[in-house]
């Protein structure tokens, strides 16, 4: 499955992960060693990063950029393992860029499948109410805190998916992490090799809607109590002028 963009339009909520000061050079963790970043100026405005290492337990790489060293940094995509390279494109000219990566890992819970009816949306669905879309956190369903570096015992249980309507789910589970850094809801459509994110969620998250594309009338769905690993070298270029048409 191809990787899944953090801000999307299918996902109700989205979180950016808080804004820390960039290392120089690679930072390692108890996650792993960090991946060696590169980035190439392809044209005047696009910029091709690609790299290797990085934790080969991890579960996934955070891409983040700046227009500034000290940040605030922006994610442009939560990654999934076997993706090593990316297109930063159109950016802004005569514009200085930072780029980092990081890992993530953590437990994941059990898996639901989930089928929608078939068709479009109505427009008594698209007046309806959509409160349930906003992320939230009821107390019931959080449980005592257990740490994410502890192995499965701080993943989600009781992942429930409710049909809204046509292109509508809403989920719900117990959170049983202490530490976590947030979660990421992820899904397989159909006939996809793997899971890859589809919304990033605030610690302490156990509900959270999703409005889904035409392509995934059915897939398979979990959510992951993550936490931040090693993070790479901080590559910088500046744009140049966009070429004349």
């Amino acid at each position: 499955m191809p990787a899944v963009a953090v801000v999307l339009a299918a996902a109700a909520c989205t979180a950016q992960p808080p804004a820390e000061r960039p290392a120089r050079g690679p930072a390692t963790s108890p996650g792993g060693a960090a991946a060696t970043l590169r980035a190439v100026l392809t044209t005047p405005t696009d910029i091709d990063l690609s790299w290797r290492g990085g934790g080969p337990g991890a579960l996934g790489h955070v891409l983040e950029f700046a227009t500034d060293e000290a940040g605030p940094y922006t994610v442009l995509q939560y990654l999934p393992p076997g993706v090593t390279s990316y297109r930063h494109p159109d950016l802004m000219p005569r514009t200085t860029f930072f780029y980092r990566l990081r890992t993530f890992d953590g437990p994941a819970s059990a898996p639901v499948d989930v089928s929608l009816p078939p068709g479009e949306l109505t427009t008594d669905d698209q007046e309806s109410d959509h409160d349930w879309l906003a992320p939230r956190r009821d107390p019931g369903r959080s449980a005592t805190g257990r740490s994410v570096r502890d192995g499965g015992v701080a993943a989600p249980t009781g992942l429930k998916a409710m049909v809204k309507h046509a292109n509508g789910i809403l989920f719900t589970w117990t959170d049983h992490a202490s530490d976590e850094e947030g979660f990421l809801l992820e899904s397989r459509t159909r006939g996809g090799s793997g899971y890859a994110p589809v919304a990033v969620l605030d610690p302490d998250i156990n509900a959270c809607g999703l409005i889904t594309l035409p392509t995934e009338k059915r897939a398979s769905y979990r959510v992951r109590a993550f936490t931040y690993g090693a993070r790479s070298n901080v590559p910088r270029l500046t744009t140049g002028e966009p070429a004349e048409d």
